[in-house]
Formats: C-alpha cells, sequence, structure tokens
C-alpha cells in the first residue's frame, strides 16, 4: 500500500498550478518581471485605483501573492500562505468590481477563482506531498486555520473600508455643483 492516494496529489497539483500563478503575479509586482511594473509602476497603479500610499500597496499585494504562493506550491504554512493570498485576491477582486464578473471585460473572475482556491487550500490544508507533512505540521496546527483566515479577513477589511472611503471622497469633490 502506498503512504500516498489521489487526495494527495490532487492537491499537489493545485497548490503547485495556484501556488505558482500567485508567485508569478507576485514577482510582476516586486521585480517587475513577467511585463510587471516593479513597485514604482504598481504603486502608481495601486494610488490610481485608491490604494493609498501605492509603493506600501504594491509592497503588500506583491509580498502576499509571491510570498503566499510559494508557499503554497511547497505546501508550507498554508493556513497562512493561503489566508495571505486570498486577502490580496480580495483587494484585486475589488479593484475589477466594476466591471462585472467575466475576466474579458475586466471583471474580477479571476481574482476570485484565485482566492477561493487559496481559502480552500488554507482550509483543507496541502496533502501529504508537502513540506507542512515532512515537518509534522508545525506550521500547519487545526488552530491556524480560523487564526490565519480571521487575521487576513480584519486586515483586508481595514484596507478595503479605507479604500472605499478614499474614492467615495474623491467622488463626491468631483461632483458638479448644485448651485452656482
Amino acid at each position: 500500500m502506498t503512504c500516498y492516494d489521489r487526495r494527495d496529489l490532487g492537491l499537489l497539483l493545485l497548490r503547485l498550478g495556484t501556488g505558482g500563478v500567485l508567485a508569478a503575479h507576485g514577482a510582476q509586482k516586486l521585480l517587475g518581471w513577467f511585463g510587471g511594473g516593479g513597485i514604482e509602476g504598481t504603486g502608481r497603479f495601486m494610488e490610481s485605483v485608491g490604494y493609498t500610499p501605492g509603493k506600501a500597496g504594491a509592497i503588500a499585494a506583491g509580498l502576499a501573492e509571491a510570498g503566499g504562493g510559494v508557499l503554497l506550491a511547497l505546501g508550507l504554512a498554508t493556513p497562512a500562505a493561503g489566508a495571505a493570498a486570498a486577502g490580496a485576491m480580495a483587494g484585486a477582486a475589488a479593484v475589477h468590481t466594476p466591471n462585472g464578473f467575466f475576466a474579458r471585460s475586466g471583471g474580477y473572475e479571476y481574482a476570485a477563482s484565485l482566492g477561493l482556491t487559496s481559502a480552500g487550500l488554507a482550509v483543507t490544508g496541502p496533502g501529504r506531498l508537502s513540506l507542512d507533512h515532512a515537518l509534522g505540521h508545525s506550521a500547519n496546527r487545526d488552530w491556524m486555520v480560523p487564526a490565519a483566515l480571521a487575521a487576513t479577513a480584519a486586515a483586508t477589511a481595514a484596507v478595503l473600508g479605507a479604500r472605499t472611503r478614499r474614492l467615495r471622497k474623491t467622488a463626491q469633490g468631483e461632483q458638479e455643483p448644485l448651485f452656482d
């Protein structure tokens, strides 16, 4: 009898695919690889969509995506990695929400898919073909799942709330006066 089953292989494939995509997105933001803007270009973009300061937002998003992606791919600290990536994708989805659901029209479909997959991996765990398993799950305890997801949810809610308030103030400042 083998010590691995098809669930372990499925989780490995899911982790490698999702983690690899997230790591590449983070590398675009942090390093300018794969046609990305790097910290400076991504920072300017972050400012333009309401995340200020933009440079800090670029670093945070890049680290959550690249770090979370690499850790997910390795199956290491899976609750924290999945939660961090899910939080970053919630921020990306918020930017794309005005464009509707489908990615073809600039919608949030892709960000939502990556975020939900990352959260699902955080909850499910990495399987036996992972560093978490090899290390005795020292960074993948049951209590870490709700702790990581709750901490990420709180931070994400704070960031998205601040962005929403900032965008509302900007929109109100750009309205035409009722009376001249």
